[in-house]
């Protein structure tokens, strides 16, 4: 019977290449933006209790400015950075207020990408508030109401015929063709600083969860697509007056494009052509350079399971334990904790529970990153 979960321990583990940014800085930029709040800090004590640990602790990006999704902290931060470039604004001075102050010469300014939609409607959103345009590319498959989503925020956007690689091409080719600024947030030789700052837009989450509580988490276990938001997340908790958490980085069996390239065993990023997984968000087959170098040097293990874990997280985060909170959690956002369920509970990976030292000691933290941004596809499997 084929495993619906897989694990592989970190051949290339060392001290770790850490992500070194001002995470400071950056979150009290994206306190000025509108509507700004943190996302809640949950723990699922109940269910932690069930499965045979401490503490569950869960951060719901659902509730992040509106948009369902973590993705806007990122973008917002990017785009400033690259607004910053066209009018006189010192670092020091960043706020959603100078930018706002400048609008009339960022106008004809027009922000390009490609996504699958969470990021779309990201920079969507951003474009909206700053002032400037936007044009979104979408992939094969994507759900017309993702479509819609960011074309509410006066967006220009199509879903194309190609794959999420080919769509990031598509993008950057129209980028060059029209002077646009692409708004990747992936990154290739040649492309690195705006999905840097991306990167560093994410830290704000973890900035958050240090305000949020004092405890620290034993496990941190991550979902990846190309990657940007893992490296982004266990970088942030790489600190010399702590001892590092075990980092899981969890992909779709149908798009593993870190497992892929790791079981390849020459440390360097491979593309994974094929990809068949429900989960839209990490349907990715490229790895970011900036991501790989990172979670290469600091990921535990690299983990990839079947889109079933995803539907089981999405069911036990809107039907929870009495006493536990109830989250609205997509496939994306669900995955960690349908993996950290099975593992616990399903004698067949006592083995991988053991590895990972998963018992009754264990503070596990993961990231619901969206909430039901396809709201069919939720429903489907939770009512």
């Amino acid at each position: 019977m084929k495993k619906q979960i897989e694990s592989i321990p970190n051949p290339y583990l060392s001290s770790g290449h850490s992500f070194k940014e001002n995470s400071h800085s950056v979150y009290n930029f994206h306190k000025t933006l509108p509507g700004y709040s943190p996302t809640p800090l949950l723990n699922l004590k109940h269910f932690a209790r069930e499965i045979g640990i401490r503490d569950c602790y869960i951060k719901d990006e659902s509730q992040r400015l509106g948009l369902n999704a973590f993705k806007v902290l990122g973008a917002s931060y990017a785009m400033a950075e690259e607004i910053k470039k066209y009018i006189p604004i010192r670092q020091s001075n960043l706020s959603f207020k100078s930018i706002k102050s400048q609008r009339k010469s960022i106008e004809d300014l027009t922000f390009v990408t490609a996504t699958d939609g969470n990021h779309g409607r990201a920079v969507a959103w951003c474009a909206e508030q700053y002032g400037c345009r936007a044009v979104v590319f979408m992939p094969k498959g994507t759900s017309k109401i993702r479509l819609k989503a960011i074309l509410e925020h006066k967006a220009k956007a199509e879903i194309t015929d190609l794959n999420y690689d080919e769509t990031v091409k598509y993008a950057e080719s129209k980028a060059a063709k029209n002077d646009w600024v692409l708004l990747q947030d992936s990154s290739w030789p040649g492309y690195t600083e705006v999905p840097k700052n991306i990167m560093t837009g994410y830290t704000t989450m973890v900035e958050e969860f240090f305000e949020q509580t004092s405890d620290w988490p034993t496990h941190v276990i991550a979902q990846a697509g190309v990657g940007s938001f893992a490296a982004s997340i266990f970088s942030s908790f790489i600190r010399s007056d702590k001892q590092k958490p075990k980092f899981i980085l969890l992909e779709p069996s149908g798009a593993a494009c870190f497992f892929n390239s790791i079981k390849i065993g020459d440390k360097k990023p491979h593309l994974t052509a094929d990809l068949n997984t429900m989960m839209a968000g990490l349907s990715c087959g490229m790895p970011s350079i900036l991501a790989w170098d990172i979670i290469v040097s600091i990921a535990d293990y690299f983990a990839i399971c079947d889109d079933n874990i995803a539907i089981k997280g999405m069911q036990i985060l809107s039907q929870p334990i009495q006493g536990d909170p109830s989250i609205v959690s997509g496939e994306s956002g669900a995955v960690p904790i349908g993996f950290l369920h099975e593992v616990s509970t399903n004698p067949h990976y006592s083995d991988l529970k053991d590895q990972l030292e998963l018992d009754t000691s264990s503070k596990v933290l993961f990231f619901s990153t969206e909430g039901d941004t396809d709201p069919e596809l939720y429903k489907k499997y939770t009512t």
